[in-house]
């Protein structure tokens, strides 16, 4: 019991929730029942609430030359405390401490991201050297060492192929889920994943030169430039304190009453200022919420207020990240479109190529029962397969496998495979006993609501971009689908870094949104990162500002317009607390009101502002196209 209290006490956020639980208490006590008291309960509040505050505003003030809104407070808290309103000053200090908290609780926790990637490496290394294998620690690994990569296995450094031929899973590099065919004079890279066949390997990079080591290190450095944003009330903050000494200065030498200079400052105090920014956002996260929608970083929305381009990643965040079958297409007059799928499905039956498995996919969706199973079949890696259905040979995959197997693609079913081709599909190719049969295309699914989220940020002024790994036939043909103007493809991590800077510069801010490893530097380089939280990997998650829970991209333009409309509260809460605070400052001047009221009209600042705030909760985006 003993222990659980103690950690209580170490652990800062539930510090700060209990001294002003208390401090609050203490304040009623100090309003209702304080003269029972030889002394005023209001000490607790401002011992609490007000010092911390007080070391705060010097340290800033000392340090920095930092004149924040802590610093009228804690000279508002010292006058009173001199006069005796301990009351006044016990109150302030709860109120400014409520805001602060309020505040902490908008900014996320500490990331992991960094130690996920660093994850992804792995630990040992298999060399081939003098005819035999070595494991050896993938840190002992050197330049023009030999390796050698069995299936299923991550690739521990850059290097090239040398024997053999395989498929690798590049997603942690290029966000495309399709692995890609790698022979002999391949470059692969590291953190990337053999598929099927073993291969041996030249290492090129290693260390902190390979593809992985260098991305991590993005990662790390990536949100170096994104400039911290200045929250609202201390960018008015230096102009509020200059004015409120002046005016309490220039009162005790008109008056003469030091009670007058005082109420001033009380009623200066900017308790509803601080309040404005942070219940505003908090509203808006809470609204947010409803939609699916984490906002993981408290000033994101303040952020996303002023982004001019909002750039997309393809696969997985515009489209669906799995590839479909498109057409079916038949060249043997013999073969219909039903055939030709049947024979595909079956030979890909035994298949972990997610090509293949789109084809059964396909197969089962049609006629609701699984491919029949094959008599024999052999996995081609780099190739495709080869399988014996119904006592025929059937051949599936990429033109090499038809080369290879002296097969051609008859000159009028050319055109019809370089359509599809050109319109960022991928082609498999089928032949039976010796002769091409036909082919089947497929690509990746557009995401349904696409389209109009991309005519929503023109509406709204911020200019869609696609940025993608992919390349510039199924970036362009996606692009051209769903209005983008803006295509830059196949683009590496370190590349979309470049994009992203090359657009900033420019001076107008960039928000980037994607879903995979690979976009985790962008996402954090960024002004504001989005994820697609769904399917995206931890990391990416790990990188964002803000994270789209169910992968809707549809919320955009609703989380777009409520960053909008959460500056436009924070501005009207803050014209309210200065037009408020300026009718009281007009009443203390004149000796109408003294700290005490001056405190509970200020109060009444807060209140409007957190009332004002509460709104945003039911805010809803309306379409305008």
């Amino acid at each position: 019991m003993f222990e659980k209290i103690i950690s209580v006490f170490h652990d800062e956020e539930k510090r700060s929730e209990i001294c002003i639980i208390l401090s609050a208490a203490a304040v009623l006590i100090s309003f209702f029942w304080g003269h029972n008291f030889p002394v005023d309960p209001g000490w607790i509040a401002i011992i609490l609430c007000g010092i911390p505050i007080i070391i705060e505003a010097v340290i800033g003030l000392v340090t920095r030359f930092d004149i924040r809104a802590d610093v009228l407070v804690s000279i508002a808290l010292i006058a009173s405390i001199l006069i005796g309103e301990t009351f006044a000053a016990a109150e302030i200090a709860v109120i400014m401490q409520i805001g602060s908290y309020l505040e902490e609780r908008t900014v996320a926790k500490a990331r992991a991201g960094i130690e996920k990637l660093v994850d992804l490496s792995p630990q040992t290394a298999r060399v081939v050297r003098n005819g035999g294998e070595e494991i050896i620690p993938s840190d002992d690994v050197r330049v023009g060492d030999v390796l050698r990569v069995l299936p299923g296995e991550t690739i521990v450094v850059d290097g090239v192929v040398l024997s053999g031929t395989t498929s690798v899973d590049q997603s942690v590099m290029t966000g495309e889920s399709l692995p890609v065919d790698k022979q002999p004079g391949d470059e692969v890279f590291s953190g990337t994943v053999n598929q099927f066949g073993s291969f041996d390997m030249k290492a090129t990079k290693v260390g902190a030169d390979s593809s992985l080591a260098r991305m991590i290190q993005l990662v790390t450095s990536a949100d170096a430039g994104k400039a911290e944003i200045v929250r609202t009330a201390d960018r008015w903050a230096t102009w509020v304190v200059a004015a409120a000494l002046t005016v309490s200065v220039l009162t005790y030498f008109v008056t003469g009453d030091i009670l007058r200079s005082v109420t001033v400052l009380v009623v200066f105090c900017p308790c509803a200022m601080v309040l404005a920014t942070p219940t505003a956002i908090m509203a808006g996260i809470g609204n947010l919420t409803k939609y699916g929608i984490l906002v993981r970083e408290g000033d994101a929305l303040e952020r996303l207020n002023i982004v001019k381009y909002l750039m997309f990643d393809k696969t997985g965040t515009l489209t669906y990240g799995t590839p479909e079958v498109g057409e079916v297409i038949p060249v043997d007059p013999e073969i219909s479109a039903d055939d030709l799928l049947r024979l595909a499905a079956s030979a890909e039956v035994r298949s972990e190529h997610p090509l293949g498995k789109s084809i059964i996919r396909k197969y089962q969706e049609k006629y609701g029962s699984a491919p029949e199973q094959p008599e024999a079949f052999s996995m081609l890696p780099g190739r495709g397969v080869s399988a014996m259905v119904h006592g025929r040979e059937i051949l599936i995959g990429n033109t090499e496998l038809l080369s290879g197997n002296s097969i051609s693609v008859p000159q009028d079913a050319v055109s019809t495979v370089d359509a599809c081709l050109h319109d960022g599909a991928t082609v498999m190719y089928v032949a039976m006993d010796g002769r091409f049969t036909g082919f089947i295309s497929l690509s990746d699914t557009l995401r349904e609501d696409a389209p109009v989220v991309i005519r929503e940020l023109k509406a709204m002024n911020i200019r869609p971009v696609l940025l993608t790994g992919d390349n510039q036939n199924a970036a362009s043909h996606i692009a051209e689908v769903i209005g983008i103007d803006d295509v830059h493809a196949e683009c590496l991590p370190a590349k979309k870094l470049e994009m992203i800077d090359w657009y900033q510069e420019s001076g107008s801010k960039v928000c980037m949104i994607g879903d995979g490893v690979n976009d985790a530097p962008a996402l954090k380089r960024s002004y504001v990162g989005i994820a697609m939280g769904g399917i995206g990997s931890d990391i990416a998650v790990d990188a964002a500002d803000i994270v789209l829970i169910h992968d809707n991209i549809g919320n955009l333009p609703h989380l777009l317009g409520l960053a909008k409309k959460v500056i436009r509260t924070i501005h009207v809460n803050l014209a309210l607390a200065l037009l408020l605070n300026f009718v009281a400052i007009i009443l203390a001047v004149l000796g109408i009101i003294d700290p005490i009221v001056g405190a509970l009209i200020h109060n009444v600042g807060s209140v409007l502002v957190i009332m004002n705030s509460a709104l945003l909760l039911g805010w809803k985006y309306k379409q305008t196209v």
